[in-house]
């Protein structure tokens, strides 16, 4: 049987290699808008960041989606993004790393 091969994503802030399904993609649309996108599907320049609050708070501090995206975003957006973490971290911590 042949084994399937796991996509593999950089997490923006670490520069980590990781699977996919451990990263929450963060997309900037045509109209310059930035967001998170929880399918993974949503058109738009994606990056990836790790689902941890910790480096969620780090991206934050280091302005780093701003950065990527040469775009000026509020504070509210990366707060946004923590609580999401905190959130999927959460899940993952109940029902293991396959949930999306």
């Amino acid at each position: 049987m042949k084994k399937r091969k796991v996509p593999m994503r950089k997490d923006i802030v670490t520069g980590e290699m990781m699977p996919k399904r451990q990263l929450i993609r963060v997309v900037k649309n045509k109209e310059g808008e930035v967001s998170i996108d929880p399918t993974g599907k949503k058109s738009g320049r994606g990056a990836y960041i790790a689902v941890d609050v910790e480096i969620a708070k780090r991206a934050k501090d280091e302005k780093t989606f701003e950065k990527a995206f040469h775009v000026k975003m509020d504070d509210s957006f990366y707060d946004e993004l923590i609580q999401y973490t905190d959130h999927l971290q959460a899940r993952q911590a109940l029902f293991g790393n396959n949930e999306k």
